[in-house]
């Protein structure tokens, strides 16, 4: 499947939050994506990944905070490089879709605040209670930028490949309707399943019936799309 071959065109004007600084055509294992840099007030820099025409209504999107130990190092705390990787290809097997790259590590504390945390994560803290012992909320995530983005592809709503309602919320109060939210399960595993468990029972992420195993669940991996990924971990849903 190949991106869409011209340059995107600008639909609303978006300086007060970000800046499109480059774009340029990326073929992947997935396929081949039109990669669109931008830049934020703060001076963070963020991508949109996308194929097809993305104007309008609908339109199959990931919002995806990064994570250096999960998708360069293949951490197996967390399943933020398989969602990443599923993400993609969802997109190109719909050909029309857009992945928003935020550069917001660790849930928004940063990488090197995120490996203090896994060091008390290792003394017996889950994910939000070592965030909330170096003095940070559980999640700092925003996303008035991906909101912000999303307009200037001209992209008016979505279906958000997420488990984080708080996401959802989040895209609709800074203006982009999320016309559903569609379970994104990946990456599941033994070693990840606690920390998988305390997004959903601390943080309220959804998953599918048996997706995370234990506690009534079916055995990690039963259900069809659940796939090998990362203890206690990092930031994605």
């Amino acid at each position: 499947m190949s991106a869409q071959g011209s340059s995107i065109p600008r639909v609303t004007p978006c300086a007060q939050r970000v800046t499109r600084e480059g774009e340029a055509l990326i073929r992947t294992d997935f396929g081949e994506f039109r990669f669109l840099g931008y830049r934020d007030a703060g001076g963070l820099e963020h991508l949109a990944v996308l194929q097809g025409d993305v104007r309008g209504e609908a339109v199959l999107c990931r919002v995806h905070s990064e994570c250096l130990t999960g998708e360069v190092f293949h951490s197996r705390r967390c399943e933020c490089g398989a969602q990443l990787d599923l993400a993609l290809q969802r997109i190109a097997a719909c050909g029309r879709g857009v992945l928003v790259y935020l550069r917001q590590e660790g849930r928004g504390i940063g990488l090197l605040n995120k490996i203090r945390a896994y060091a008390l994560q290792d003394q017996g803290a889950d994910t939000v209670e070592a965030n909330l012992a170096l003095g940070f909320a559980g999640d700092l995530r925003s996303y008035g930028v991906a909101a912000e983005i999303l307009r200037d592809l001209g992209v008016a709503s979505v279906s958000l490949l997420s488990n984080n309602p708080d996401k959802a919320r989040g895209l609709q109060t800074a203006g982009i309707a999320v016309q559903q939210r569609l379970p994104h399960v990946a990456g599941v595993h033994a070693e990840n399943a606690a920390y998988l468990r305390t997004k959903r029972s601390r943080m309220g992420h959804d998953y599918p019936e048996g997706a995370l195993g234990g506690g009534g669940d079916p055995p990690l991996g039963a259900d069809e799309g659940v796939d090998e990924g990362s203890g206690e971990g990092s930031e994605e849903g």
